[in-house]
């Protein structure tokens, strides 16, 4: 269906070319799924919008041919193009936060798809649109329908961009990361729809993704980008039992394993001199993993240091809820309770984890712990003082000590300031240092702990990586000094190497600086590796709480289980 030849893209900069993707060719048959997997930058994303044809023509150069059913993408006219994008060939973005339209509904968003493509009246797009959203998962569609982008979760709206991919059934589908901000179970069903989907209408699918656990459970044959080139490719079943290129190997063993205990995730480099392409031969995954091992009796040592202690922060029967609109989403008096009646501690230096599927109220309970977002009933006491009875000012001086690294880093940080402006700012606003000169030289100090250089202080967000902006954003964490930092999903959207990249980053700067967490993600296995204590959330409610082994080989609750059976294997 689909043949890619010789493809390199290039994109003009001021210092000439830059070249994205160098001369890569594949095929993709019918009813089969490609599975591409790689770090940011290596060429992924880039190659899918090229076949899409959604590259700014005046900013890259590109070669090479990308042939739909014998016709030539590159040669169509755009008004042809239109007809082919979206409706035979489909693709789900990346980052669903900066994908939909903020002023417009989800629902619109999609009933315009849908008329647009497949010429249906507003009354049946309006009903194949909730159909769709039934399809993928989506809670009380009806009323997500009418709800805009910010009004619903990171993972919900990831759901409604695949919705709108799926909306004009596509020949081909191309998956741009489409599982990486939902949770574990979600995850599941959305693969199950997406293999049931190429199996009951043939469709072909391309499937981007640095989760390596999706791969296996749902590629045909897998091609491993590094740099802009294909350096391997195989069947699923030969890439797992037998990586050949050093570079896989460190892909294969960068995701935490929910089976061992490590003190710090291997990473790319340690299988792969990337300046010199030089293999370490000798390099295994067993034999990595086993230098990194974690024994039982640190551990044990580790707990029985923390929790002799005081809590630093003390949670009692905290509450956060939302009413509903009664005009809009139903009769007068409904509420949504995001937190209800959430009781816990945290003790200094300790890294406590919070896991649970998309909208459980994750994100809700550590915004209401900082009064990012002001509780409906209890109390948080941080080091002894009440929160909620501290004045504007007073806040203000505690939060030097109490800092959030937020989901998205993209939206996160200001567009129109350098990254030295950003990091610069909460220092002028805390006077910290006497003078602009001081203040430069800790953001400068900051960045290289995060492992950026001083050249990026210049530069704007728009110009990094995905993982450069999480540790950018980490390094603005740091900038106050803080006691305590709530991580919310602060790994959920990085590749699988970056992701150990940060993980490891997160725990060296926690014995550093004497750090304690609260760690919020959907992704247990990332939970079980970075936490001492974890707790699962459920509509809401704390519904279990212990070590992570006890939770993770001895659930309680059933929810428990079905997460923990959600899991990819790989």
């Amino acid at each position: 269906m689909l043949q890619v030849k010789n493809l390199s893209i290039s994109f003009k900069t001021n210092s000439g070319l830059f070249k994205a993707v160098n001369n890569i060719s594949f095929d993709l048959k019918k009813g089969e799924t490609i599975g591409i997997v790689g770090e940011s930058g290596s060429g992924k994303s880039v190659t899918s919008l090229a076949i899409m044809r959604l590259l700014n023509a005046r900013q890259t150069a590109i070669n090479g041919q990308v042939m739909f059913n014998d016709t030539s993408l590159f040669d169509l006219p755009e008004q042809n193009m239109r007809h082919i994008r979206g409706n035979r060939i489909a693709m789900i973005f990346q980052e669903p936060m900066t994908s939909l339209n903020p002023v417009l509904t989800c629902g619109f968003q999609l009933t315009e798809a849908i008329q647009l493509h497949l010429g249906l009246s507003t009354v049946e797009a309006k009903k194949k649109t909730i159909e769709l959203f039934n399809e993928v998962q989506l809670p009380r569609p009806e009323i997500i329908f009418d709800s805009y982008p910010h009004q619903i979760s990171g993972g919900q709206k990831q759901r409604v961009m695949i919705a709108m991919a799926l909306s004009c059934n596509p020949e081909i589908l191309i998956a741009d990361e489409p599982t990486t901000a939902l949770d574990v179970t979600v995850q599941k069903a959305i693969i199950e729809l997406l293999l049931n989907l190429k199996a009951t209408r043939c469709r072909s699918l391309i499937f981007i993704s640095h989760d390596l656990g999706v791969i296996r459970e749902i590629a045909d044959r897998v091609l491993v980008m590094y740099k802009g080139e294909i350096v391997e490719e195989a069947s699923v079943t030969d890439l797992f039992t037998n990586p050949r290129h050093p570079y896989t190997k460190g892909l294969l063993a960068c995701r935490p394993s929910p089976n061992q205990h490590l003190k710090k995730l291997p990473v790319v480099a340690d299988f792969f001199d990337a300046t010199s392409n030089v293999s370490t031969q000798w390099a295994t995954i067993e034999s990595i993993r086993a230098l990194y091992h974690y024994p039982d009796a640190e551990i044990a040592e580790r707990k029985n240091e923390l929790y002799q202690q005081q809590p630093l922060l003390k949670i009692d029967k905290l509450s956060t809820w939302f009413p509903i609109n009664p005009g809009l989403l139903g009769p007068s008096g409904q509420v949504v309770k995001a937190v209800n009646n959430v009781s816990f501690d945290v003790y200094p230096g300790e890294t406590l984890g919070l896991v649970g599927e998309s909208g459980c109220g994750k994100t809700t309970l550590g915004r209401t712990i900082l009064r990012l977002i002001e509780p409906t009933a209890g109390s948080v006491s941080f080091e002894g003082t009440d929160l909620g009875k501290l004045k504007k000012n007073d806040l203000r001086e505690i939060r030097r000590d109490i800092q959030i690294i937020f989901q998205d880093p993209y939206s996160s940080l200001n567009p129109r300031l350098t990254v030295g402006q950003s990091l610069m700012e909460p220092l002028q606003v805390h006077q910290f240092y006497t003078n602009n000169t001081k203040r430069k030289q800790k953001v400068l100090e900051l960045l290289q702990r995060v492992n950026l250089l001083p050249e990026h202080f210049n530069r704007y967000p728009h110009e990094f990586s995905g993982g450069q902006r999480q540790r950018i954003v980490i390094a603005r964490a740091l900038a106050l000094q803080p006691k305590f930092i709530i991580c919310d999903e602060s790994v959920s959207a990085l590749d699988v190497s970056v992701q150990a990249q940060v993980l490891n980053l997160i725990r060296e700067l926690q014995q550093e600086f004497k750090l304690t967490y609260i760690f919020i993600s959907h992704d247990l296995a990332v939970i079980k590796h970075i936490s001492d204590r974890m707790m699962v959330m459920n509509q809401g409610q704390i519904v279990e709480t212990g070590y992570p082994d006890d939770i993770y080989y001895r659930p309680k609750q059933e929810y428990t289980k079905n997460l923990i059976a959600s899991i990819p294997q790989g």
